[in-house]
């Protein structure tokens, strides 16, 4: 496998390279903090109760709407029944009053009354059957709304959760970036300017310890000819994984 060429050789204190992990810790630590701020299950839950909500919250006007048409239903089949209940009460008062001697007016009177009987007794019918889909309506209103209400109760509790945990997570972030900041200030410039050029081509890792002879940055074990290189190395020169590329910082535990 082809190697890529040699940079230009960099020194520096073993104890500023010894930094260097301190500084690594403090940016994945940072890191850390980023994606559980991005992937909080709490704030999962809180858009899964969010949609729940807007769901019921849609459905309870819905069911409104519904029990509105409804209830204007209602009220134009009492009105039909009312009209039919005056007509025959004012054709039974009309027969009662005897102004009607005509036999064949008579007759008709009877005969309107009783299809006015009729009419009620299917008005009334429609009327009922009305009635019932307004109260099955109304009642579908409540739960929805009912519904409604416990989630948004429930996704109000859940928001202020969501919103501890994010201000805890920043009041650490704070505390952490102010440490890395001491850190990074003890760290020779140009040996930091390596790191941060290493960390962002590394996804975000850009020293790491060489423990046992092995990187801690791609996890891969070094060739017993570069571990005997290393060995030789003076403390004070910068070395790099021949893989990743990341400064390597030695340590009693390198296994040199």
């Amino acid at each position: 496998m082809d190697r890529p060429p040699r940079e230009h050789q960099l020194n520096a204190e073993a104890s500023a390279q010894h930094r260097l992990l301190d500084l690594q810790a403090k940016d994945t630590r940072l890191a850390q903090i980023a994606h559980r701020v991005k992937t909080l299950p709490e704030a999962v839950e809180l858009a899964e109760i969010e949609t729940r909500f807007a769901r019921a919250r849609d459905e309870g006007v819905a069911a409104e709407v519904i029990a509105a048409d409804l209830t204007r239903d209602q009220t134009r089949a009492e009105t039909d029944v009312e009209q039919v209940r005056e007509r025959a009460k004012h054709d039974r008062q009309l027969m009662d009053s005897g102004a009607v001697n005509d036999s064949k007016q008579l007759t008709n009177l009877q005969h309107e009354l009783d299809s006015l009987a009729r009419r009620q007794a299917e008005l009334e019918e429609v009327e009922l059957e009305i009635m019932e889909r307004v109260e099955g309506a109304a009642a579908a209103v409540r739960q929805l709304h009912a519904q409604r209400d416990s989630l948004a109760a429930e996704r109000d509790a859940k928001a202020d959760t969501v919103q501890a945990l994010i201000a805890d997570l920043d009041d650490e972030r704070s505390i952490v970036t102010g440490e890395r900041a001491v850190i990074a200030a003890e760290i020779p410039e140009d040996l930091l300017a390596l790191y941060e050029r290493i960390r962002a081509d590394q996804a975000g890792v850009g020293a790491a310890h060489l423990q046992r002879g092995r990187c801690g940055g791609c996890r891969l074990e070094l060739p017993p000819s570069e571990i005997e290189q290393l060995r030789k190395a003076p403390a004070n020169e910068v070395i790099r994984c021949e893989e990743c590329r990341r400064i390597l910082v030695r340590t009693a535990e390198s296994g040199l």
